[in-house]
């Protein structure tokens, strides 16, 4: 679902000759560089064609507790969830229940973009390739950081979020369209996505363990805990601290990454995938067609330079195809996705020319053990020398936040916090955002709180910034703040109210700086 923006930098590979095996000191490895990095937990799995060579678990899945990860814990794995979407969506085409350029209204005649053109010819292929026109994450504060709305109901706000390009003209990748998708295959089949996912993917994957939903990894104790770092300047900087657990994969974004897996169970998805939609025995998930559709390449993404040391990793083309990302990398072709929910990260690579896949997920939010160890096994599996990818990711990871904080602005000198320009209690109200819905300012005389009330859990106090603008404290700090500027009519009442992030390193979910709430009665 999430990709924090200095980890999507890169992931590639190369090519060479097949090893047999992982690395002979592999494990060793890993357990070495969690520690040394702080991960709590890890686990990884590594399927040769038929073969699962690893499957295991590393560390411990709540920091301060003793019970270990095992091949059978399960991490919730954010967008790369996206694939399992597809293949549902693949299940239907080959029963010929849909197909892939059929109009999203031709199954669901109720569904609305902004433009009416792009309603009239939105296909299914373009829900799920990131061309639509919105905005990098657009509409993704419908289920960040948690939500109240139903799948339906966030996708019925799709009509009133506006574009940022013209439809079809380029690459910005969003969570919204991928709910829609999964609204698409309860329209069509009669089954919620988290049941049918279940029914015609996981129980005859044998993938026992993994659940589509809150309550049923929540029923099981064996779960890795999310951790991410507080305490510093931003989010992602300080010490390493366990999140509250309470359902951080809203159940309305499901389909676009709530997935809880585990090492055993990636394995057969792996497993899969490389078959072509065959698992042993004679069964077929999906037709090799449809895997291979789904990994052809639709659109162009936009390559970021790579600092010097990464420069191996850039690739000379960079694609998205069907719930995957497709790239070379030295003369190989690399199919994978990456995945990123609070307090948890992952990644699923194939190298088709291998017959070779792998995942790797962690239970915090540090990427450069994700990334290092990545390259590390393309390295082997590819036949290049290694890398030490892991160490050069995290000298990477160092420097940019440096960078970062450096750039920071200084706080403000006590008399340089002019305004604001109303007593407190005339910015007290309710405002409304098309896309979003409600906020409520409280308080009075001597301070300010706000409530996203669509979002549970997102609620805190309104510190004064200067002029009109406040900073939200929300009481879990591991929400991003945000600039809440309050926009006053030449007669002194309140016009509008706008946000943006305060951290320049806030994922691209929290995406206030879409938002535009207007009073939701008379003007104060």
């Amino acid at each position: 679902m999430m990709k924090p923006r200095w980890i999507a930098l890169s992931l590639l590979l190369v090519s060479t000759r097949l090893h047999a095996e992982p690395p002979p000191d592999f494990k060793a490895r890993v357990e070495a560089v969690r520690t040394q990095v702080g991960v709590p937990g890890m686990a990884i799995a590594i399927v040769e064609g038929d073969r699962v060579t690893l499957a295991e678990g590393f560390g411990v899945r709540q920091l301060s507790a003793s019970p270990r990860v095992d091949a059978d814990t399960l991490f919730l794995t954010g967008s790369t969830g996206k694939a399992f979407t597809t293949a549902a969506l693949a299940i239907l085409v080959d029963r010929g229940k849909i197909g892939w350029d059929d109009k999203v209204i031709d199954h669901m005649p109720w569904f609305q973009m902004y433009d009416p053109w792009v309603t009239r010819e939105m296909t299914i292929r373009d829900l799920l390739v990131h061309r639509s026109g919105l905005g990098l994450g657009a509409g993704d504060l419908l289920f960040v950081p948690r939500s109240n709305r139903t799948r339906k109901a966030s996708v019925e706000a799709l009509r009133y979020i506006q574009p940022s390009t013209s439809f079809r003209s380029g690459y910005a990748y969003d969570n919204i369209l991928y709910m829609a998708a999964g609204q698409l295959i309860e329209e069509v089949s009669g089954k919620t996505w988290e049941r049918f996912v279940a029914d015609e993917i996981l129980t005859p994957l044998g993938m026992k363990n993994s659940t589509t939903g809150n309550a049923e990894r929540f029923r099981n104790p064996n779960r890795a805990q999310p951790h991410t770092r507080l305490g510093g300047a931003v989010r992602g900087v300080g010490t390493l601290t366990r999140l509250e657990e309470r359902g951080e994969a809203a159940a309305n974004s499901a389909p676009a990454g709530g997935l809880a897996i585990s090492a055993n169970d990636m394995a057969k998805w792996l497993k899969v995938q490389l078959n072509g939609g065959a698992v042993p025995g004679g069964r077929r998930i999906f037709s090799t067609a449809a895997r291979d559709e789904m990994w052809t390449p639709v659109v162009i993404q936009p390559i970021d330079p790579r600092p010097a040391e990464l420069q191996a990793t850039q690739p000379m083309f960079y694609t998205y195809a069907l719930g995957w990302d497709v790239q070379d990398y030295r003369g190989s072709k690399i199919v994978w996705h990456a995945g990123a929910m609070w307090g948890f990260l992952t990644t699923v690579v194939i190298i088709p020319e291998k017959n070779v896949a792998f995942s790797i997920m962690i239970n915090s939010e540090d990427g450069e053990v994700i990334r290092g160890f990545m390259y590390e096994l393309l390295d082997h599996y590819l036949g290049l020398p290694p890398g030490n990818w892991p160490e050069k990711y995290a000298a990477y990871k160092k420097r940019r936040i440096a960078e970062v904080l450096a750039a920071l602005p200084a706080p403000l000198p006590p008399g340089d916090k002019v305004g604001p320009s109303l007593p407190l209690e005339r910015y007290v109200g309710d405002y409304v955002d098309p896309w979003y819905g409600k906020i409520s300012v409280s308080g009075g005389k001597s301070d300010l709180r706000i409530d996203f009330t669509e979002s549970p859990g997102m609620a805190g106090t309104l510190e004064h910034y200067r002029f009109d603008t406040f900073i939200t404290r929300f009481a879990d700090p591991s929400l991003e703040p945000a600039y809440v500027t309050f926009a006053l009519s030449a007669d002194g009442s309140i016009e509008r109210v706008t946000m943006r992030a305060v951290s320049p390193l806030a994922d691209f979910s929290y995406d206030y700086q879409d938002l535009m709430f207007k009073p939701a009665g008379p003007a104060k």
